[in-house]
């Protein structure tokens, strides 16, 4: 018993981390585990005590218990026993597949991150660049939502800004849920957007399993009252313009929907959005011409490095300035349950091709509702003058036709937003800021496009052209 018993160095030193580690994991893990879900429950309970849309307990569940959930949900449960009969396929390999897909779509909501961290880096951040403003919102709307109600933000998609300046401007109301594209699927990136609450989505996905997986786990978080933000478009706009509605995640929060004795009502409220500068304008752009040579993630990567170091010798030299105004309206909501009581629809008991139509209107109208309340900012409103002229104009002349089109908007009910009140100013800021990007130029006192530069000036015009009845009408008011 007393015998000495020798052992390669290497062998005592794997003894040792392995008994370190396991001390670690099994005394003093629990501890910090325990005392970082105390901080975060502190936080949500000092939140719930502002916000206006409450921080739901689904987001207090533990990940492994929602993944599970979806695991187990009868729905998928009833997919994976119909796949594994008509493909074959073991059901433990299916199985193994909608947790793998689980694992995928389930956010790991963080609040002291999202509210203390992430909040305050998207405010910087947003306001480094862009002079930031709230433009509109329905206070009375809002404050009328019944409360318990899920509400679903959807919004314009103009810019990959977007997550991060609708998440600041909305983080008075409540804790967003953005369903994410697989862009964003990179570490250590992935983690800290899962931490905000964000859920991944693979947007042509042509698997019926994940489908169904992402269907319940929207299902899920929609019964459970989990505020959400939602891009109708699926995508970035390339050309500046609104794009159709994809009706994908919208039918699966309707299709279990019960308007009539659901415990919670489904409210949208439609977003606007609008810059002064999208930083990735000419990379969509790029992407609208199929002969153009595709550039790969390294050049991406080159460009965007070397956009942020130009960016940075301006400022060393004090020569920069923000890219103009980034605005964000907030529409009058819109109640599932009251819009399908007027029309006697229970989305629930009618077929696939029927849904479908109803579906399409809805979609239609939210897109009009969203469109509707996207602001018209000086650099769009310039930018309108310019292309539908045609022709060099006098800043007097300039002036003239950006006032009528202002005043043109606004009888069509548009949200015109004029930084300081001040049109005047308006239309010096939105110059300023062509003629600083070289997509304007001033010949002996006439402006006029940049030759080339023309498709960039159509895409920030594009973006207030949906505001007028007419094409017709637009081109009066800018003459």
């Amino acid at each position: 018993m007393t015998r000495t018993v020798s052992l390669p160095l290497w062998l005592v030193v794997v003894l040792f981390l392995l008994a370190a580690w396991a001390a670690l994991d099994r005394l003093l893990m629990p501890g910090v585990r325990w005392y970082l879900r105390r901080r975060v429950n502190r936080v949500i309970d000092e939140l719930n005590t502002r916000l206006r849309l409450k921080i739901p307990p689904f987001h207090r569940t533990r990940r492994r218990v929602l993944i599970d959930r979806l695991v187990y949900d009868p729905a998928v449960v009833e997919t994976v026993d119909a796949q594994a009969r008509e493909q074959g396929v073991p059901r433990e390999v299916l199985v193994a597949r909608v947790e793998r897909y689980a694992r995928e779509i389930v956010p790991a909501f963080n609040a002291y991150f999202y509210f203390r961290i992430g909040y305050w880096l998207s405010k910087r951040v947003a306001q480094l660049l862009y002079r930031v403003r709230l433009g509109f919102s329905d206070e009375a709307g809002l404050a009328a939502v019944a409360p318990g109600s899920t509400v679903v933000f959807l919004m314009n998609h103009r810019s990959n800004m977007d997550y991060v300046l609708v998440g600041y401007l909305a983080a008075d109301r409540t804790a967003l849920s953005y369903a994410v594209g697989e862009w964003a699927r990179i570490w250590p990136l992935q983690t800290l957007i899962r931490s905000t609450g964000a859920y991944f989505v693979r947007r042509n996905s042509g698997d019926p399993l994940y489908r169904r997986v992402l269907e319940r786990y929207i299902h899920m978080a929609t019964a459970a009252g989990v505020p959400q933000a939602v891009y109708p478009e699926g995508g970035l706009s390339r050309d500046g313009r609104l794009c159709p509605p994809k009706l994908g995640i919208l039918d699966y929060m309707l299709r279990s929907f019960d308007p009539l004795h659901g415990e919670r009502d489904l409210v949208f409220i439609p977003v606007g959005i609008n810059y002064d500068r999208v930083l990735e304008d000419r990379t969509l752009l790029r992407g609208l011409d199929p002969e153009r040579e595709r550039r790969g993630p390294l050049f991406a990567a080159w460009t965007t490095l070397r956009f942020a170091g130009r960016n940075l010798s301006l400022m060393l030299r004090s020569r920069w300035h923000r890219f103009g105004y980034a605005c964000v309206n907030f529409g009058t909501p819109i109640s599932m349950r009251g819009y399908l009581g007027e029309r006697g629809l229970d989305l629930r008991h009618l077929s696939r091709e029927e849904r479908a139509v109803h579906l399409e209107r809805l979609g239609t109208e939210l897109m009009a509702r969203i469109g509707g309340v996207i602001p018209a900012l000086p650099v769009p409103l310039v930018a309108t003058v310019l292309v539908e002229s045609g022709e060099p104009l006098s800043e007097l002349e300039l002036k003239a036709r950006t006032f009528r089109l202002m005043t043109a908007l606004e009888n069509a009910g548009a949200h015109v937003y004029i930084p300081r009140q001040d049109q005047d100013y308006a239309l010096v800021a939105g110059l300023r800021m062509l003629t600083l990007r070289h997509l304007v130029e001033e010949k002996d006192g006439l402006y006029a496009a940049v030759p080339g530069e023309l498709p960039v000036l159509r895409y920030y015009a594009s973006s207030i052209a949906h505001l007028t009845e007419s094409r017709e009408s637009l081109r009066a008011a800018t003459r």
